[in-house]
């Protein structure tokens, strides 16, 4: 045990076994500790309050405020912190849960993903094995719909393209032969004076041209089932 210095001499820190020896050096010490603390409340501007309780059960008090208001401002302090800590548990309890319900899900999703891969299958029985396969035959069927109407409507517009491709270039024949009719008549003799001729010529290009605008851009697709693997 350590020493401690008293007076001129040196005590072992440990209960005084004599009864007289105990009683003075209660009374010197509590005598001393009364004015270390009146010292620190003058010097420090600190609220002190001392209670100390002899072993014959007399009570000794110093306080530079009211004692019980001390106590009183003691209490709420204490309880203060006893709150905030409760507060800091509770909020740790509840992150720590989240973290492990957020862990959980991710592992799940991970075997999820594992499984519709077609790996780590052994830890699974019957039933899940044909929930798998459920599973995995709906959205093989929800893929192959949406396949069948990508290129359902991909044909569509190729034929349409196709139409006004087939138009445009009727176009061009008609404007063609058209070019090549004036010029046969601009190479007959008085051609120049036969305004009927030209006039029955411009009538039937124009007549051509009418029919041809008038036939549709795009024709409907005939009923034709796509067998899609």
């Amino acid at each position: 045990m350590e020493a401690s210095k008293m007076g001129r001499g040196k005590i072992e820190i440990k209960r005084i076994e004599n009864n007289t020896n105990r009683q003075v050096t209660f009374c010197k010490r509590r005598n001393g500790l009364l004015k270390k603390a009146y010292e620190l409340s003058v010097l420090c501007d600190a609220e002190v309050a001392l209670i100390v309780f002899s072993s014959r059960g007399r009570v000794y008090e110093y306080a530079n405020n009211n004692i019980k208001s001390t106590i009183d401002r003691y209490k709420k302090a204490s309880a203060d912190h006893s709150n905030t800590c409760s507060i800091a548990e509770i909020n740790a309890q509840f992150y720590q849960q989240e973290s492990k319900k957020l862990r959980q899900q991710i592992q799940t999703l991970q075997n999820s993903n594992r499984h519709l891969m077609g790996e780590g299958l052994s830890s699974l029985n019957v039933k899940e094995l044909k929930q798998l396969e459920n599973r995995l035959e709906r959205g093989i069927t929800r893929i192959r719909s949406k396949k069948h109407e990508l290129i359902l409507a991909e044909t569509e517009n190729l034929q349409k393209r196709e139409t006004e491709l087939e138009y445009e270039n009727a176009c061009i024949r008609a404007k063609i032969v058209e070019n090549e009719r004036l010029q046969q008549l601009s190479m007959m003799p008085g051609h120049g004076h036969d305004y009927n001729a030209i006039q029955a010529f411009l009538s039937r290009n124009v007549l051509q041209l009418n029919m041809m605008e008038a036939e549709p851009l795009y024709r409907p697709l005939p009923d034709k089932s796509l067998h899609l693997g």
